[in-house]
Parts: structure tokens; sequence; C-alpha cells
């Protein structure tokens, strides 16, 4: 039986914001890699529920946010896909991913153009 481990460290202010996460996956690069966010959910199957660690760094940009839950529900698709084979359910997740991203974008373009008014 092989194993792999994944090992997450997280950096935090005096107010237990976090300021730095990196992490390393034992079957991948030695060296600690940078993260400005992550999203860890667990099924407890015992539970019947999801238990979910959901951290971001002060730098993280609104607009990197709004790219990186858009790169998750698109793979979070295609995870679906392969776990269920239930390709209309996954086209949708898609398709969300797609409206979520346009929606960010034209709510973003309607901001920066009342600034510059």
């Amino acid at each position: 039986m092989t194993h792999s481990s994944i090992h997450i460290d997280v950096e935090l202010d005096k107010d237990k914001i976090p300021e730095n996460i990196t992490w390393r996956a034992s079957d991948g690069k030695d060296e600690m890699q940078a993260a400005k966010a992550m999203l860890l959910a667990l099924w407890d199957g015992a539970d019947k529920s999801a238990l979910r660690v959901d951290l971001w760094t002060k730098e993280m940009m609104v607009s990197e946010m709004a790219d990186f839950f858009y790169q998750v529900f698109s793979t979070m698709s295609d995870t679906f896909k392969r776990a269920t084979n239930q390709q209309e359910l996954a086209d949708d997740i898609k398709k969300f991913a797609k409206d979520f991203s346009r929606k960010f974008k034209a709510i973003q373009a309607e901001e920066e153009k009342n600034i510059n008014v």
C-alpha cells in the first residue's frame, strides 16, 4: 500500500488572520509552496456531513478570489462527473461557474465605471 500526505502551514497575525499559507504534498515538490487561499472539504461518512476549512491571506484580492472560485466550481464539475457519471448535473455546475464569472466581471466593470465618474 502506498502512503501519501499533505502538509499545510498557516501563519497567523496577532488577530489570528492568515498572513501566509504554505503547503507540500509528499509525492510532489520537496519545498513548501505558497498559496493565498485554500478550501479544504472532508466528508464525514458517519455524520453524513461536510467538514470545511476556508482560509485566505490579507493579500488575496477580490478579483483573485472570484477567479479562485470560478476554477474551484469548474473542477468540482469535473470531479462530480468522474465520481457519479452524471453529465447533465456536471454541465449545470460548469454553467453556474461560467455565469458566476460573467456576473462578477460585470459587477467589477460597473464598480470601476462608478469610481471613474
